[in-house]
């Protein structure tokens, strides 16, 4: 069985020559939930863009057995669903059906499949009734899970969050955790939100200076204080 996410060796650098990534290794298997962490300019968001084929680098970035490379970035970007920072950058449509509903009718698929998918993936983001809204309307909140919506109606094997829950309140931010823990897929999130690791991601990833400094079980990573000190984290 292949791993969901097998990366060896990643290098990369900023074109002023800033490293982001030196040699960062790391193997997901498939059904985990791992959370990466790490102060910012850690190079976090950098690694995750290398996931789609957005960033390339040096070394090895393999998803679900396929190498990250030019011959297969549709195939890789249908099974990684990315999900960005800030909706906006996500929802450009004139409704959230549209903008759920884009993936699929890109694919060339039927009109009652695409219909089926955007049922599908609003429904499992806990906003089936709003298909006929203007996204752009929406709470930051909503706009989070239609942004999620939009790459499940894609059918991924793999869910990549870039900071899920920032600039979100208490409310939405518990539905949106609540959420992910719901949702049956590989999961690898970057984030500064400390409990919601605790909550709800058995493995941590902490990277820092574009190298990673441990990866192990989230609870016992939390208990060593001076580890999360070093590294500007904060105990939950």
């Amino acid at each position: 069985m292949h791993h969901s996410i097998e990366i060896e060796g990643l290098s990369y650098s900023y074109p002023d020559g800033h490293p982001a990534l030196r040699g960062v290794s790391l193997h997901i298997q498939p059904g985990e939930k791992v959370a990466l962490v790490g102060p910012n300019g850690a190079g976090k968001s950098t690694l995750l863009l290398h996931l789609v084929g957005i960033l390339r680098g040096q070394g090895q970035v393999r998803v679900c057995g396929l190498e990250v490379g030019d011959g297969n970035l549709g195939r890789i970007r249908a099974m990684v669903g990315l999900v960005f920072q800030s909706p906006e950058d996500q929802l450009f449509s004139p409704t959230v059906y549209d903008d759920v509903s884009y993936g699929p009718l890109y694919q060339g698929l039927p009109e009652a499949e695409v219909q089926a998918r955007v049922d599908a993936a609003l429904a499992a983001v806990h906003m089936h009734g709003y298909a006929r809204r203007v996204s752009h309307h929406l709470s930051l909140g909503e706009k989070k899970r239609i942004a999620i919506a939009t790459v499940l109606s894609m059918q991924p094997e793999v869910l990549v969050l870039d900071e899920p829950t920032s600039g979100l309140d208490p409310r939405a931010r518990r539905t949106l955790i609540n959420l992910l823990r719901e949702l049956p897929l590989t999961m690898l999130a970057s984030t500064h939100d400390m409990r919601m690791v605790q909550e709800l991601f058995p493995r941590m990833v902490i990277l820092d200076e574009g190298q990673v400094v441990a990866d192990g079980p989230t609870r016992s990573l939390l208990e060593d204080i001076g580890l999360l000190e070093a590294h500007g984290l904060e105990r939950p």
